[in-house]
Parts: C-alpha cells; sequence; structure tokens
C-alpha cells in the first residue's frame, strides 16, 4: 500500500504547528497504526529529519497513552479501539490520512502528537483512592460484594484514562472519566466511606482544570475505547448534588 500522510508538526508547546505532508510505500495492511508510524519515523531518521513524538506504551490497548486524532475521529474509524489496536487494513491504497493530537486546552501539545495529560492525574489525586491500611491481601469473602455491583464497578474501573473522550467532546468535557473514577469505587463497600468527600473534591478539581461542562451529547461514549457508559456521569452528579446537601 502506498498512503499520504498529513500529521501535526510542533517543536513544543510554545510554538505554531501545521500540517506536514509525507508519503510512505510499502505499507503491509497487516501492521498496526502505530508500527505504520514506526516506519514512517524510520524513514525520517535515516533522512536526518526529526521523527514524529507520539505517546505509546503497552501497544496492546491496556494503557491508553496512544491517542491520536485519525481522520478527525480519536484513536481512527473503528469504534471501541486504541489508536494501536487500529490496523492499516481499516485504509485503502491511496488514502490520505490526517494525524493530529488531542485537543482541549487541558491537554497542552508537548509536542507533535504528544500532549500532556497530567490533568488527569491530579483529578485522581484528589480523591480517586481509598484511605484504607491494605496490609495483606484480605480474605476473598471477608466483605460480601454481590456479583452485580462487582460487574459495575469493574465495568467502570475498565476506563483507561486516554482522554479520547475529552477530545471528542464539543466542549472538552472530562465528566466520563472522572465519573468512572468516581462511580467505580462508590459501587463497592471500601469506597463508600470517603465517596461524598471524593465526588466534591474530584469534580472540583476537574473544573478547576478547566475542562468543559458536560452536554449530554454522549458523543464520549461512542468513540471511547472501553465503552464506558454515560450512565457513569449520571452516578457522578448525583453523588456530588447529595454531598453538596449533606455538606450544607
Amino acid at each position: 500500500m502506498k498512503i499520504y500522510l498529513k500529521i501535526w508538526r510542533q517543536s513544543d508547546a510554545g510554538s505554531e504547528g501545521k500540517l506536514v505532508d509525507y508519503e510512505l510505500d510499502g505499507v503491509i495492511p497487516h501492521m498496526s497504526f502505530l508500527e505504520m508510524m514506526d516506519t514512517l519515523n524510520e524513514k525520517l531518521v535515516l533522512a536526518g529529519d526529526r521523527p514524529v513524538e507520539f505517546d505509546h506504551d503497552c501497544r496492546e490497548g491496556i494503557c491508553g497513552q496512544c491517542g491520536m486524532m485519525i481522520n478527525g475521529r480519536a484513536h481512527g474509524p473503528v469504534a471501541h479501539l486504541t489508536t494501536c489496536q487500529l490496523h492499516m487494513r481499516e485504509f485503502k491504497d491511496g488514502d490520505t490520512i490526517y494525524v493530529e493530537p488531542f485537543r482541549a486546552m487541558a491537554f497542552p501539545v508537548k509536542r507533535d502528537l504528544k500532549v500532556d495529560r497530567s490533568a488527569f492525574d491530579r483529578i485522581i489525586m484528589s480523591g480517586g483512592f481509598v484511605s484504607v491500611n491494605t496490609g495483606q491481601a484480605p480474605e476473598a469473602n471477608g466483605i460480601p460484594v454481590s456479583h452485580e455491583a462487582a460487574e459495575s464497578a469493574f465495568d467502570s474501573a475498565a476506563c483507561i484514562g486516554c482522554g479520547a473522550c475529552v477530545a471528542t467532546c464539543k466542549n472538552s468535557s472530562a465528566a466520563l472519566f472522572t465519573s468512572a473514577k468516581i462511580a467505580h469505587l462508590a459501587k463497592l463497600p471500601q469506597g463508600k466511606v470517603e465517596s461524598r468527600k471524593r465526588a466534591l473534591a474530584m469534580v472540583r478539581q476537574m473544573d478547576a482544570e478547566a475542562f468543559g461542562h458536560c452536554s449530554n451529547t454522549e458523543a464520549c461514549e461512542v468513540e471511547c475505547p472501553q465503552n464506558i457508559s454515560v450512565l457513569n456521569i449520571a452516578r457522578m452528579n448525583w453523588e456530588y448534588t447529595l454531598s453538596s446537601v449533606l455538606k450544607k
């Protein structure tokens, strides 16, 4: 396959960026998208040019680091996949592919396709934890948890923090990410003790990071690689409202 790439190049956060044209021949359909980017970077290095910087780690759809906009969609044209799980067989010979970083005020570009998502870390630090002495692994049946509660909590905990929800949302809202982190702890006995304090702290930190407000378009759920449900946002709003009332 021969493809034409238009890739966002930006040397640092303070510099202006632009789309740069690249032509890549010999692309194998079974390549992952990141392997295609590796091939391009090898070509650039051999030519003495600076390679394209992008985040990646596990390349197995687990870590959530590989986020980028591909033809205007977070993680590319296939729903519920991370960029590293996308393969070149989803494109045709001669296609032009636009590759850009996630766009959000709270995700400043560091270089090229690499953005700073530490705002997510600060939201987690504000309340996404339980203050208990874990010690050794507890006996599995020591704290009864129903199958339904365990499954629901696990579904929320599946969020990998890739940021696709923010990049997709027209308001750059982090409501889906934040709500998933609030909900998965609130649904379990270990997290209920601090549930009220957690909801207030994490929502306030989310607002402080300059994320936009949720307007319920549900685009975040459509593009989420883990298919995190927007019902988590309803749970977050309930937890936050109840916490605010009880605090008064």
